[in-house]
């Protein structure tokens, strides 16, 4: 609420002509008030969500006034232009009601204009420094947004589930015993399935000590910690942009050629929005939230609202299901706990791809998501992870779900091809009836889930989604929400992790070929051999190829670039040009050396390569002009 008092000679106003559907019956159409304190109000959108406190504030300012300009006799004036965040008429009216009704209640002599109607006014200042004042009441500045924590958030937080393990023939073994202790299934062929599951069991998400991918990042000069900004926000250097534009990339182009039609949509949204305000109380997840000077707003968690509110406007018929929608979403926002924020694995900012399909009953519906289960395995298997031993799935279902789709729930840990994680609700907290997650396991025991799909009974009629069904009746669809690959830096992480893994088995840490930011280094022996790598770099394409070009030793060139995790290495020096073959040095296990001709060299790559995404080098190609980013 925002206030303009001024101390008066008098007021007087004379009502001209009503508003249309807002102009309050009943009180005076004119009326003249002498030595008082007028009080231009203005009610804003959330002062119905905080009236006690509002109405409260408001009194105190105008009682504290009118005592320091020596009167009893208050003006309220309805006036809506001191603020552009103007709250419903039907919410402002019964405010203007209640501040009239507590200030009489104080022994002041009250009147009010009435809401709703044009009037003329004619008005005496006092003019002296107490006869303006401006008073701006807004008490949700000083609360903790408590409001702010959506409802499915707090259930997720206090529910009690059920866990089980799924096994390939269909049978259910429940995993914990009275005091929450893991056991009924014999996990010796699956250590890491009863270490995912011991994790999903103790609910704890906080982080203890510093993860390692957190090191790597680092010193692959990938990403770091933006001081100037909000924790869980980093900053990308180039080989990070690059490595996430590719990944960005090749998942858009898999699902556009899934069928998911891409479209933009707003980062920020109205949270008083009907359809919206509803549903961030059933998606467990913390908003940003922004007070902006129309109105309050939140920033999107999830591709969500923008495809719902599309969809809505769309017109659509049965022969159209499965109706896919797609966005990258750069970025989401979710304001995760402090505790719980450690490198590239959980962000408060992060890079969705998330695709909706709308599809026509729940028979469809089933029959589309095990469509994009395949589709996820194989964005999962294309971008470095073996399944399904790299990864471990868990169901999330309600009891109900379960009991009358048994089969497609078994047949969906048959697809997957190792026993499952289940947890089980018995009654439904959220908008989804059913999710799946394929889930990375890191060598601290931690799970974190890249693909996720799940069947939503709830969304399609809260935001009034409707197709035109085969007898030409109005429906509701069920939506499916699938993020293939999980956030990208997710995936990031999950990819520096599994070199972490890789490296206490004795295997050398790196990334994916198509994904290494320098796919071959060439090292001249000294400076005079730095022409013929330029032609070789030259003929090379397709291929991101660098040169080190410093005056260090040939052996720590090699052991620069070693760090670097760079897949192929190749010493070129007048043998190496003398022979037309090269040199070079595999990052594999036992790091093998061989001498390979131009062609075949270029046969190789372009097979490691194969159809995934590429682009060219992030930086100059001569590495002595490359800044050094991280200290």
């Amino acid at each position: 609420m925002k206030l303009l008092l001024i101390h008066s000679d008098h007021m007087e106003y004379h009502v001209t002509k009503a508003i249309k559907k807002l102009a309050e019956e009943g009180m005076k159409d004119q009326d003249r008030m002498e030595e008082c304190l007028v009080v231009f109000c203005t009610v804003e959108s959330r002062d119905h969500e905080f009236m006690e406190d509002v109405i409260n504030g408001a009194v105190s300012n105008i009682i504290e006034t009118a005592g320091k300009v020596n009167t009893d006799r208050v003006m309220i004036y309805p006036y809506a232009h001191l603020s552009s965040d103007l709250g419903k008429p039907s919410e402002a009216v019964p405010i203007l009601k209640a501040l009239e009704k507590k200030l009489n209640n104080s022994e002041m002599e009250v009147r009010r204009s009435p809401f709703g109607w044009y009037k003329s006014f004619e008005i005496s200042c006092k003019g002296h420094p107490l006869s303006e004042l401006s008073k701006e009441i807004r008490p949700w500045k000083d609360l903790k947004k408590k409001d702010d924590v959506s409802k499915a958030l707090k259930s997720e937080e206090t529910v009690r589930s059920e866990w089980f393990v799924l096994d390939l023939d269909g049978r259910l073994h429940p995993v914990r015993d009275e005091n929450g202790k893991v056991t009924g299934f014999d996990f010796k062929q699956y250590p890491d399935l009863g270490r995912f599951l011991q994790y999903e069991i103790s609910k704890t998400r906080a982080v203890t000590e510093e993860p390692p991918h957190v090191k790597s990042m680092r010193a692959l000069e990938i990403a770091d910690y933006e001081p100037g900004s909000d924790p869980g926000n980093l900053r990308f250097y180039p080989k990070g942009r690059l490595i996430k534009s590719l990944l960005e990339r090749y998942v858009t182009s898999r699902v556009k050629d899934y069928g998911g039609m891409e479209i933009e949509s707003p980062i920020m949204y109205d949270f008083e929005h009907p359809s919206l305000k509803s549903y961030l109380d059933r998606f467990p997840a913390r908003q940003y939230t922004i007070d902006t000077p129309d109105k309050r707003v939140f920033l999107r968690f999830a591709a969500c609202f923008g495809q719902f509110l599309m969809a809505h406007d769309a017109t659509m018929s049965y022969r159209q299901m499965p109706l896919r929608l797609y966005e990258l979403t750069r970025y989401s926002f979710r304001v995760e706990q402090r505790g719980e924020l450690a490198g590239l694995r959980r962000l408060r900012a992060f890079t969705m791809p998330d695709c909706h399909a709308l599809c026509a009953g729940m028979d469809q519906a089933k029959e589309e998501m095990m469509v994009r289960f395949e589709l996820a395995k194989s964005i999962l298997s294309e971008t470095g992870f073996k399944m399904p031993e790299g990864l471990q799935m868990a169901i999330r279902v309600t009891k109900d779900f379960y009991e009358e789709n048994k089969e497609f729930v078994n047949n969906m840990a048959k697809a997957y091809g190792q026993p499952i994680v289940v947890e089980m609700w018995r009654e439904r907290f959220f908008y989804f009836l059913l999710k799946y997650e394929f889930n990375f396991i890191d060598a601290m025991g931690r799970g974190s889930a890249l693909t996720t799909d799940q069947i939503d009974i709830e969304n399609g009629e809260r935001y009034n989604i409707t197709y035109t069904d085969e007898n030409g009746g109005s429906q509701y669809p069920y939506i499916l929400h699938l993020s293939p690959s999980g956030a990208i830096e997710r995936k990031m992480y999950a990819l520096l992790e599994k070199a972490h893994l890789d490296s206490l088995k004795g295997e050398p840490t790196s990334l994916p070929y198509w994904l290494s930011p320098t796919q071959l280094r060439l090292i001249p022996v000294n400076e005079s051999h730095i022409g013929h790598c330029q032609e070789i770099a030259d003929d090379l394409e397709g291929v991101r190829v660098d040169i080190e070009d410093s005056d260090r030793t040939v052996g720590r060139k090699i052991r620069d670039a070693e760090k670097e995790w760079i897949p192929y290495i190749a010493v070129i020096g007048e043998k190496e040009i003398g022979s037309g073959s090269l040199t070079v040095r595999k990052r594999e296990k036992g790091k093998p050396q061989i001498e390979i001709t131009l062609d075949d060299l270029r046969k190789e790559l372009k097979e490691k390569q194969r159809n995934m995404t590429w682009d060219t080098l992030c930086m100059p190609r001569l590495v002595s002009l490359r800044p050094k980013f991280v200290g």
